[in-house]
């Protein structure tokens, strides 16, 4: 079984320089049939708790309660596009809680953006809110500990999703713990979930990092978020609470000593009086003092004004159960989140269109494509090419897919890591110019008349290893501000549209890459890559059988 934890960083440590070690390690754990077991600290005693009762004694909670009852009980939606506002709208968010605060993500990063939130997350708990933070540890590295320490203060706990028994950050020692645990250690949560006060949530593919917010010039992810309010939220929190009470949500109390827990949170509150977090390179990114612009309060006060509206729809929360990999294989009964997002891909009558940084489709996906396109239903893909992945094994995996999507018809197009127009890209024209762009949003438009924005990549991996979270919302309001955004992204400008070729030799077609460059189109008939150790490298892991990890 193949060690790969399903997120950018994890799949970027596995597809680079440890990759023959790892292969090795994991090699082995097949090898001895790496068992499963309980996570870390499973014994550890702990409370039970819920999401706020009575939310609309909140002011959040009464004036959305108000408006859903002034739109029949629906639920309101916003989408968030780009990365800077994704990271605005988290602090304000958090910044304007009353009573409860539950976030849910697979990474939180240590840097800039990760400190800022996990800052404002202590002052809310100083103002007397309660703070639940919920992480998973598979793609846990230095520096993210950081936000363990809040665990200190008393309006805060935070658990972690299936943790490793050790601690540090030695890639070895992780390695061969991992060796003796793989069955268990290669399920994850990468849930990303934001909640205050039960009355507003913010939910889609953005995890926290400088990467996620698009600040960072030498890596860019570009991703969505919905806010959402209503009676929707309920049901977000009710997801929440399933994970925060289940077996796997392990106290960050049964994996460090008290006397250390105290110790950090007083090393927290010092850092982050004497040194409070600033971002990085503001000149390069073009975005000036980001503690500045959250005290402005945009978008957040727009969206509470109404200057920046919401938009009034149903909805349908789409969730995994906690222990998702025992119902996908029949040992428990639960919740499986792609049942109904391919149930609504199967029923598209005039046009699918689909974004994923990961396509490396099962059986049954393959199997909904084809029948759209034998209806003669179009079938658009967004997703990454080998020079804007971060994870090389993955796109080997996706690679084999591409000449018998093409041949059915489906409209296949990978995005360029140099963008040619940032329209559409979620970040500004200065950042853009680096050329280290990639894609992350994870979302799927039905007809133009309803939406799929969440976690879940289209993979086997979110198929049957990780748990996703997601919203469908009938709204064709917000599908065709997401099929805007696709059209966008996906100009020749910005990506390459995958086409056959006969190959006048042997007969064979084979695959070419069409883009604009500088105004004028070009083809390529071997595939784009940064270098040409990066084609090799993609080629020869396309030779393992391991697309059931990818």
């Amino acid at each position: 079984m193949l060690c790969l934890c399903g997120e950018v960083t994890a799949r970027q440590w596995t597809s680079r320089s440890r990759i023959t070690a790892l292969a090795l390690l994991c090699a082995l754990a097949w090898l001895l049939g790496a068992c499963a077991g309980n996570p870390a600290g499973a014994e550890y005693p702990r409370s039970p708790s819920v999401a706020l009762e009575h939310p609309e004694g909140t002011h959040l909670g009464g004036e959305f309660d108000r408006a859903a009852q002034a739109h029949g009980g629906a639920s309101g939606f916003r989408l968030i596009t780009g990365g800077v506002d994704g990271f605005l709208a988290r602090a304000q968010m958090i910044d304007a809680a009353e009573q409860t605060l539950d976030l849910q993500y697979y990474i939180f990063r240590g840097d800039e953006t990760g400190r800022l939130l996990t800052d404002a997350l202590l002052r809310a708990a100083d103002r007397g809110v309660r703070v639940r933070v919920l992480v998973d540890d598979g793609d846990t590295v230095a520096g993210d500990e950081q936000l363990f320490a809040l665990n200190g203060h008393r309006a805060i706990e935070i658990r972690i999703f299936n943790p490793f028994t050790y601690r540090g950050h030695s890639t070895l020692r992780r390695g061969i713990e991992f060796l003796f645990n793989a069955s268990r250690l290669n399920y994850r949560m990468h849930n990303k979930l934001l909640v205050v006060d039960n009355s507003l949530a913010l939910v889609g593919g953005r995890n926290v990092g400088n990467q996620y917010f698009q600040m960072d010039p030498d890596s860019q992810f570009a991703d969505d978020d919905v806010v959402a309010a209503g009676p929707i939220v309920r049901q977000l929190s009710a997801t929440f609470d399933e994970y925060w009470n289940s077996r796997f949500a392990i106290p960050v109390a049964a994996l460090q000593r008290k006397a250390a827990a105290h110790a950090e949170m007083a090393a927290h509150r010092e850092r982050a009086r004497s040194h409070p977090a600033e971002l990085v390179q503001p000149s390069a990114t073009g975005g000036g003092d980001y503690v500045t612009r959250i005290a402005t309060g945009e978008p957040y006060a727009g969206l509470i004004s109404g200057r920046l509206p919401l938009t009034w729809a149903d909805a349908q929360v789409v969730c995994d159960s906690p222990d998702k990999k025992r119902v996908v294989e029949g040992q428990a009964a639960g919740e499986l989140m792609t049942h109904a997002v391919l149930d609504a891909a199967s029923r598209v009558q005039s046009e699918l269109l689909m974004i994923t940084p990961y396509f490396v489709p099962t059986a049954g996906e393959l199997q909904v494509l084809t029948n759209l396109r034998q209806r003669g239903v179009p079938v658009r893909v967004l997703t990454n090419s080998l020079g804007s992945t971060v994870d090389v094994l993955a796109q080997a995996g996706y690679m084999h897919y591409r000449k018998p999507l093409v041949k059915q018809g489906v409209e296949l197009h990978e995005v360029r890591a140099q963008l040619g127009n940032a329209k559409g890209s979620g970040q500004t024209t200065r950042l853009s110019r680096y050329g280290h762009y990639g894609l992350h949003a994870k979302v799927l438009v039905f007809d133009r008349n309803s939406v799929f924005i969440g976690s879940m990549n289209f993979d086997q991996r979110s198929r049957r290893l990780n748990t996703e979270i997601g919203l469908i919302i009938e709204s064709q309001q917000l599908a065709i501000q997401s099929a805007t955004r696709f059209d966008a992204m996906t100009q020749l400008a910005n990506s390459y549209l995958l086409a056959l070729r006969q190959d006048s030799a042997n007969d064979t077609p084979t695959i070419v890459w069409r883009t604009d460059e500088h105004g004028a189109p070009v083809e390529y008939t071997r595939e784009p890559s940064p270098t040409a150790w990066r084609r090799v490298e993609a080629h020869l892991l396309s030779l393992l059988p391991v697309a059931r990890e990818l």
